[in-house]
């Protein structure tokens, strides 16, 4: 339950505690939970469609993917079209995972009709371990004859990007549904707070990728013994 002066302000402020312990307010629920429905539909497709796991995950997620999209923040259009343009003008700065040597990085992730930018930048720490130059510290250059393995290195330091070669892009973020518009959001979907939903909807897609990982709908490669599987009953006393 949120805390009363929560409940009366007009938009939440991310960061913020929610009235449970460990869990802050998110900052762009909408968009996370978007993101990560249509990714978990997505990598539903590699599960057979006899199993009834994924005929039940595909049905919840729909529906609540249905309630997430009929919900818009007051200036969502007009941001659409910003940032759609963005991407357009800048493709380069959204297409590599990571070319930065500070780490951080950018991409454009496309599900169906939608683009997600999914996005890192770097953030600054203690001054004493923010005094370095930015290049990462790997030791010195080998000397000698090096093998194809070791030169696999100068192929990396040779594509990465310099600090101050790379062109700032300013991202402009979602616009915030409104703390109205959250309550009525977690009423639909009855399952708690919204950033309790992203937890759930975080932890289905780690499963299915964990399914997927493991191909669970294959036969076992050792076969289980005649009988292991039968336990006591009236016949067996």
């Amino acid at each position: 339950m949120r805390p009363t002066f929560r409940v009366l302000a007009r938009y939440l402020e991310p960061g913020t505690p929610t009235g449970l312990a460990g869990l802050w307010t998110h900052s762009t629920p909408r968009s996370t939970l978007l993101y990560l429905y249509g990714t978990t539909l997505n990598k539903l497709q590699s599960i057979p469609e006899t199993s009834l796991y994924r005929q039940s995950v595909e049905a919840v997620t729909k529906h609540r993917m249905g309630l997430v999209e009929q919900i818009e923040p007051p200036g969502y259009s007009e941001w659409a079209a910003r940032a759609k343009e963005l991407v357009s003008k800048n493709p380069e700065q959204f297409r590599v995972a990571s070319g930065r040597v500070d780490g951080s990085e950018a991409r454009t992730v496309k599900l169906g009709d939608r683009v997600f930018v999914i996005g890192a930048k770097h953030e600054a720490g203690d001054i004493r371990y923010e005094e370095w130059d930015g290049e990462a510290d790997e030791g010195g250059e080998l000397e000698g004859i090096r093998t194809p393995a070791e030169r696999k290195d100068q192929v990396i330091w040779a594509e990465r990007k310099p600090l101050e070669d790379h062109e700032k892009i300013e991202w402009e973020d979602e616009p915030q549904l409104t703390a109205e518009q959250v309550q009525e959001l977690e009423q639909k979907i009855g399952s708690g707070l919204i950033e309790e939903v992203i937890q759930v909807a975080e932890g289905e897609l780690r499963i299915i990728e964990t399914m997927e990982q493991s191909r669970i709908w294959e036969d076992l490669e050792d076969k289980p013994v005649e009988g292991q599987w039968e336990y006591f009953d009236r016949k067996g006393m």
